[in-house]
C-alpha cells in the first residue's frame, strides 16, 4: 500500500494532484468565506470547520467509491443533442444554485438588506441562519466534490496519493479561508467581486452540465487580474485616507 513512498514519480503526481486540488478548491473557499460573514465569529469559524469537514469526507467518501462515481457519466437520456448523465445534471443544479445564491446576494448588497437572525447567534433565529449555511456549504461540497474527484481521477495510480492529496488541499483551504472571509469584511468593495466570481462559476458549472467545457482557466485569469486591479484600489484608498487623516491632525 505504501510502496509508493520510494517512488519520485509518486511524489511529483502527489504535488501535482495537491496543486490541481487546491486550485479546483478556490470555488470552495470563496463561497464559503462569503456566506459565513452572516454569522458571528464563534459561529463563522464553525462553519467553516463543519463545511470543509465535509468537503473531506466527500471527496475521501468518493475516491473510495471510485466505481459509482465513473458510472456518474454514464448517459441517462438526450435532449438538445447531447447525452446527460447524473454528473451533468449535479453539474447544471450545483451551477444554478450559485448563480442564484450570488444574485441575491448582490441584489442585498445593494439594497442594505440583511438576512434574518444573522445577528442573533445565541439560538433561535440564529441557530436556523446557521444550520442554513452549513447545508448550503454542504450542498456545493457536493457538488465542487464531484467535479473536483472526476478531474483528478487517472492523475494518480494510487489511491493513497489521491486521498493524502485531498487532505493537504483542504487544510489549507480551510487555512486560507480564515484570512480571505476577514479581507472581505474588511473590505467590502470586495464582496462583490468575489460574489461576480461565484456567478462566473455557476455559468462554467451550467455550460459543463450542458456539453460546453470553458476552461476555468480563463476565468481565474480574467478574476487574478481583477483582483489586482481590485488590490490597487484598495491600497489607494488606504493611502488616501491616511493623508486625509494627517492633514486633519496637522490643521487642528
Amino acid at each position: 500500500m505504501f510502496d509508493w513512498i520510494a517512488s519520485p514519480e509518486a511524489w511529483a503526481a502527489l504535488v501535482t494532484l495537491t496543486a490541481m486540488e487546491i486550485v479546483l478548491g478556490i470555488d470552495n473557499v470563496v463561497f464559503i468565506s462569503l456566506v459565513v460573514q452572516r454569522l458571528p465569529p464563534a459561529q463563522a469559524l464553525r462553519a467553516r470547520q463543519v463545511g470543509l469537514s465535509a468537503a473531506l469526507g466527500l471527496r475521501i467518501a468518493l475516491l473510495f467509491a471510485l466505481s459509482w462515481l465513473i458510472g456518474l457519466q454514464q448517459s441517462l437520456f438526450s435532449a438538445f443533442g447531447h447525452d446527460f448523465s447524473w454528473r451533468d445534471i449535479i453539474l447544471i443544479g450545483g451551477g444554478a444554485f450559485l448563480i442564484a445564491k450570488a444574485t441575491r446576494e448582490m441584489h442585498g448588497a445593494l439594497e442594505g438588506e440583511d438576512e434574518a437572525g444573522a445577528d442573533d447567534g445565541a439560538g433561535g433565529l440564529g441557530q436556523k441562519a446557521f444550520m442554513s449555511i452549513v447545508a448550503q456549504v454542504i450542498l456545493l461540497d457536493l457538488v465542487f466534490s464531484v467535479d473536483s474527484i472526476l478531474t483528478a481521477i487517472g492523475m494518480a495510480e494510487h489511491l493513497a496519493i489521491m486521498v493524502l492529496a485531498v487532505i493537504i488541499a483542504v487544510c489549507i483551504m480551510f487555512v486560507a479561508s480564515g484570512p480571505l472571509s476577514a479581507f472581505i469584511a474588511a473590505h467590502p468593495t470586495t464582496k462583490m467581486l468575489a460574489l461576480a466570481f461565484l456567478v462566473l462559476i455557476g455559468v462554467t458549472l451550467v455550460a459543463d452540465g450542458f456539453g460546453a467545457h470553458i476552461s476555468k482557466g480563463y476565468i481565474y485569469a480574467a478574476m487574478a487580474f481583477s483582483v489586482m486591479v481590485e488590490v490597487l484600489n484598495v491600497a489607494a484608498a488606504g493611502r488616501r485616507r491616511r493623508r486625509v487623516e494627517a492633514t486633519r491632525r496637522g490643521g487642528g
